[in-house]
């Protein structure tokens, strides 16, 4: 099935990478790194069923996005905060 080509995984991979490009906020970021671990996987041998590969990429997903938020996210102090409203004068 289609689950088991490795290069579909990586393709899906780059569109999610892509998509991160086009719309940042480390919404698809997580996603694109679990997908392409998941091809490669797949790439060097492992066979698994569509079940344990999904869960795989769930993992590996939630795992990237959160090690790529703390790393890359914003820090403490960046964050511009407003004392002042204009609308109150």
């Amino acid at each position: 099935m289609i689950w088991e080509i490795w290069w579909v995984w990586v393709a899906a991979g780059l569109v999610l990478a892509i998509l991160e490009v086009l719309a940042p906020g480390f919404i698809f970021v997580g996603f694109a790194v679990g997908a392409v671990v998941v091809g490669v996987l797949i790439a060097v041998g492992v066979v698994l069923t569509l079940p344990w590969l999904l869960v795989i990429f769930a993992v590996v997903s939630v795992l990237a996005w959160v090690g790529l938020r703390r790393g890359l996210g914003t820090r403490e102090g960046q964050t511009k905060t407003f004392d002042h409203d204009i609308n109150e004068d």
